[in-house]
């Protein structure tokens, strides 16, 4: 499983993919009380393990990690849905004007505005996905 930009298994597991030959090489890190429950807590938030959230921060070009990034996939996606049901209503709003003849004056403008929302984050997810 290659996480190369973070989204090759953005539902993926804890621990890191094992590798061919293994991990030779360890190293210890002493960290306080409190900065232990730091790491805690945001392995955690990232549902990582606390070696991954170092290895990932650590060896990242970019300003985030690849779980960060996963996390914000999976937001978006979360957003994506919602925002999906939204223009389904304004859909059933459409449904009922046609059927009464009887149209919002807002309801164009609603319509225009959901679809061009679906739109930048359809663009999003395809450039945070790397497509």
């Amino acid at each position: 499983m290659s996480e190369g930009n973070g989204f090759a298994g953005w539902k993926s597991r804890r621990r890191r993919a094992n590798v061919d030959g293994g991990r030779m090489h360890r190293h210890e890190v002493k960290v306080s009380p409190e900065e232990e429950a730091q790491l805690l807590a945001l392995a955690e938030k990232h549902r990582v393990t606390i070696p991954r959230l170092l290895i990932e921060a650590a060896l990242n070009k970019d300003s985030e990690s690849p779980s960060e990034r996963r996390d914000q996939f999976m937001q978006l996606s979360n957003l994506q849905r919602l925002i999906g049901s939204v223009a389904n209503n304004i859909n059933q709003i459409a449904r009922h004007a046609n059927s009464t003849g009887e149209v919002p004056p807002d309801a164009a403008p609603a319509i225009a505005h959901a679809k061009s929302v679906i739109i930048r984050i359809d663009r999003m997810l395809a450039d945070m996905a790397g497509r």
